[in-house]
Parts: structure tokens; C-alpha cells; sequence
């Protein structure tokens, strides 16, 4: 939409990375590849959990190798510092090729602080300093693309320094057209159907609400057993679990299923 599309031109005209939050399956990574696509460009991921450090997201030696090749060496001398034993993590990948490459900070929120802080430091000046070989600076500003689920507030720092967007559900019409395009097969008041009852089922206190990606599942995976002779309340009833994947969430819905989805077969 005009939003996104606005956040993500600004961030590529002032050369800021794009913070891009929202809830759980609202397309925050997708809009990530469709910035690379659009682009041209080599879509780089950092996928961020609990406990990660620089080697993961920087570099790492590969000191098996190192190893090897000193024993081979003899007494030769061998430059074990040297770019054929130098593994490049995502960070360091977007640094070297700032232009042929979209760097995405998937799920910052999942990392500690510390993590945090240290990717602060990245992202002032868009260098790293590696102990044997020096400083390691991008001849331009790389694209960086930042995602947050929210289930910790990020610093104040790293929001300053970033061109912010909230991504919220789409809207009925284009989450259908989304079915649509995603799913060739479903048909058009098929993807209207769906997108009312996962409505619906977003508008229940569930502890993992469907995303945009379980919509247009939900509606392949309806329309299949729809083809094979099922009714469409029935096909849709069948096809929940590809929905909702919480057990307590479809307990919880379980007395209110049928007549969901009775209102959106009618």
C-alpha cells in the first residue's frame, strides 16, 4: 500500500534501514523479498533468536581448515587470515556487496539487548572491524530491512535510527486479491469467503491468530476437498488446521466453528 511503498522509498532515498512491525503473519518478511525483487537484488537473512552473537551474524574463521592447510603448508608459510578461510555471515555478506544485496534483520525483537546494542554499532556507520584483517566498511549505505513481532519493546536507539512502519492486517479487498494472486486455483468468492471467516476468527482473543500466508493456505486446502465432493462448510471445516495451529485455539473456537463458518458458506 501507499504507506509501505512511502517507508520503503524513504528508506532507501535518506539511506536509513526500515523498521517494519506488526503482528505475526501480517507480511512484514514478505515485504522484505518484495523490496529485493523489486530491486533486483539478492535478499540476505539474518534470521535472530534468543542467545545470538556476532559470529553468527558477522564472520566466523574456518579453523578446520586453517588447520588442514598449516599441516599441508610444512614450513611454507600460509596466510591463514586470508579471504579462502573467512566464512561471511549475513551482515558481513551485505557490507562487501551493498548493491547487489537486501540485508533482513528478521525478528530483531527475538535477540537480547546485548545483541541489540551490538547491532547498533552496525548500523552508525555500516562497518565492522575484524582483529586480523582491519575495518571493513560498505562503499555505500547496504538496504537494510528490520522486522519486530513487538513481544519486547526495542531501544529508542535503534528506532531513531531507522524509517518506522506498522503493518496491521490487510483489508478485506486486498486480502482476497492477495488469495487470488497467491492461488490461482481458488475462485473468486472463494477468497471472500475465506477472508471472512479468518475475519472472524482474528476478532477472537486466540493465542495464535492466522496470518495472511494461513488465509490463502486455508483457501488452497478448501477448495482441494471442495473439488474431491465436500460441501463448503464442510470443506472448510476440514481444512481448519491449516488456520489455526494451537491446540487451545481450536478448542476454544471449537462451540463457534459451525457457525462461522455457516455464515460465510451461506
Amino acid at each position: 500500500d501507499e504507506g509501505l511503498s512511502t517507508a520503503a522509498y524513504l528508506g532507501l532515498a535518506l539511506g536509513k534501514p526500515l523498521l517494519l512491525e506488526g503482528a505475526p503473519g501480517v507480511g512484514k518478511t514478505e515485504g522484505a523479498k518484495a523490496l529485493a525483487s523489486i530491486l533486483g537484488r539478492q535478499l540476505v537473512r539474518l534470521q535472530c533468536y534468543e542467545g545470538i552473537d556476532a559470529a553468527h551474524a558477522l564472520y566466523e574463521w574456518n579453523y578446520p581448515r586453517q588447520m588442514l592447510s598449516i599441516r599441508q603448508a610444512g614450513d611454507e608459510y600460509v596466510n591463514i587470515y586470508s579471504d579462502e578461510f573467512l566464512i561471511a555471515r549475513p551482515m558481513l555478506e551485505a557490507l562487501r556487496h551493498p548493491r547487489d544485496t537486501v540485508l533482513l534483520i528478521d525478528e530483531i525483537d527475538r535477540a537480547d539487548h546485548e545483541f541489540e546494542a551490538f547491532l547498533l554499532e552496525f548500523l552508525s556507520d555500516f562497518s565492522i572491524s575484524i582483529p586480523e584483517r582491519g575495518t571493513i566498511r560498505a562503499q555505500e549505505h547496504p538496504v537494510v530491512v528490520l522486522t519486530s513481532n513487538r513481544t519486547r519493546e526495542l531501544h529508542e536507539a535503534l528506532r531513531r535510527r531507522c524509517v518506522y512502519h506498522w503493518i496491521d492486517y490487510p483489508h478485506p479487498q486486498l486480502e482476497a486479491e492477495i488469495v487470488m494472486m497467491r492461488a490461482s486455483s481458488v475462485a473468486h468468492d472463494t477468497a471472500y469467503r475465506v477472508v471472512q471467516a479468518v475475519g472472524a476468527l482474528r476478532a477472537e482473543p486466540l493465542a495464535k491468530p492466522p496470518g495472511v500466508a494461513e488465509t490463502v493456505e486455508w483457501a488452497e486446502a478448501a477448495t482441494l476437498l471442495n473439488q474431491q465432493g465436500a460441501s463448503w462448510p464442510n470443506a472448510f471445516r476440514r481444512a481448519i488446521g491449516v488456520a489455526l495451529k494451537d491446540h487451545d485455539d481450536l478448542m476454544y473456537m471449537e462451540p463457534r466453528l459451525d457457525q462461522i463458518l455457516g455464515e460465510v458458506a451461506a
